[in-house]
């Protein structure tokens, strides 16, 4: 498991103005263009990728998608090409090396200096390398725990729980995202006694200790199926659950619950409940099929200084991999941090999503589709 320090990295909701980046032939490329798949939320607010470009004459051509499936798919089905940078999940990693789709990291174009040590290293046992060689670059870190209407759950990080979006009185009130609940269930079942799973570790063990977790959580689930309001995939869908579909609480991404307080009402609030909240690492890595390789190193390299790495977290509510970062973040920024981790004790808490199976990724996907049916 990762081990952060609370006061290292903070997260928010405010641009900082852009940075001056030097032009030089020893970091960045000075012409020629980078082809860059990434997360729908990552660049739209801090339109950081045009910085770049003015910076450096490289031009950058932003394609967006909404979910690791959908990045893995799209370059499978191009062999690996069409794209110079992409943002994988470190859990995933596996998914990339069984058909080759991925250059290992040259670590002599890429500036690790810049890349948080403990994470940069500790990546490695949650997917980061393959048969001793990295393909993909620790980039951020966040969380999926719960958004709630705080005028109705007189509650603060830490005093949550996954009980919570099961609870009477919440007809369709509750928004959950089918590819993770699964976990989150678990995670409370095994707190709560009502089934052993190791605090969902069981899921990873065996294909047979798999289903039979995801068959409790299924069956938990189910008959709580009123409760849920909105289903949601991907940053838009899971807003639009609180603003438009009258949800009061749900699982949701760190991202969601900052914007909403930061933006549309101090009574959203974000937090982690007593059982852990889900922790994840999305990378940086380089496609096996990249055209555009010195100008992809040129991107990851700005993208990890410490002035962009605050206007990442400051615009997207995520917490930066960047070094020095912290001494960038505005007074906002550092205020939605304490929300979501009032003390060290919610971070040591935490449960680092582990690299997947391909059991586990099997039984997922049809867990997620009864669930669905359900």
């Amino acid at each position: 498991m990762i081990r952060i320090d609370r006061r290292s990295f903070l997260a928010g909701a405010a641009a900082l103005a852009a940075p001056a980046i030097l032009r030089s032939p020893d970091a960045l490329a000075s012409s020629g263009e980078v082809n860059v798949f990434a997360w729908g939320d990552y660049f739209d607010k801090a339109k950081i990728h045009d910085d770049f470009a003015k910076a450096t004459g490289i031009k950058v051509n932003l394609s967006t998608y909404g979910s690791n499936e959908e990045c893995e798919n799209k370059l499978r089905a191009a062999g690996g090409k069409g794209f110079d940078v992409i943002f994988p999940s470190v859990d995933t990693g596996p998914n990339y090396y069984k058909d080759n789709l991925l250059q290992p990291i040259d670590e002599k174009k890429l500036k690790v200096e810049q890349i948080v040590p403990s994470i940069y290293r500790n990546s490695i046992s949650l997917g980061a390398t393959n048969r001793g060689q990295r393909f993909l670059v620790p980039f951020d870190w966040g969380t999926e725990a719960i958004t709630y209407d705080s005028a109705k759950f007189n509650k603060r990080s830490g005093e949550l729980s996954y009980g919570d979006l099961f609870a009477d009185g919440l007809d369709k009130r509750v928004a959950l995202r089918q590819k993770s609940i699964f976990n989150s269930v678990a995670l409370y079942l095994d707190a709560a006694g009502i089934a052993k799973t190791n605090r969902a570790m069981d899921m990873y063990k065996s294909e047979e200790d798999a289903k039979r977790v995801f068959e409790a959580c299924l069956t938990f689930i189910v008959s709580k199926r009123k409760n849920i309001g909105a289903f949601w995939n991907n940053a838009t869908e899971a807003t639009k659950a609180f603003t438009d579909a009258g949800c009061v609480i749900g699982q949701t991404w760190d991202t969601t619950g900052i914007l909403l307080n930061r933006t549309v009402d101090k009574k959203w609030r974000y937090g982690m409940p007593r059982e852990g909240g889900l922790a994840w690492t999305d990378t940086v890595a380089i496609p096996a099929g990249a055209a555009n390789v010195e100008q992809a190193y040129a991107f990851i390299n700005y993208l990890m200084t410490p002035e962009v790495g605050a206007r990442f977290a400051n615009a997207t509510g995520y917490n930066t991999c960047a070094v020095g970062a912290e001494k960038h973040l505005s007074p906002e920024a550092k205020a939605a941090y304490e929300m979501a981790y009032p003390s060290q004790k919610e971070i040591d808490n935490l449960f680092w999503w582990p690299m997947q199976t391909a059991f586990y990724a099997k039984l997922r996907g049809e867990y997620v589709e009864k669930l669905t049916n359900a």
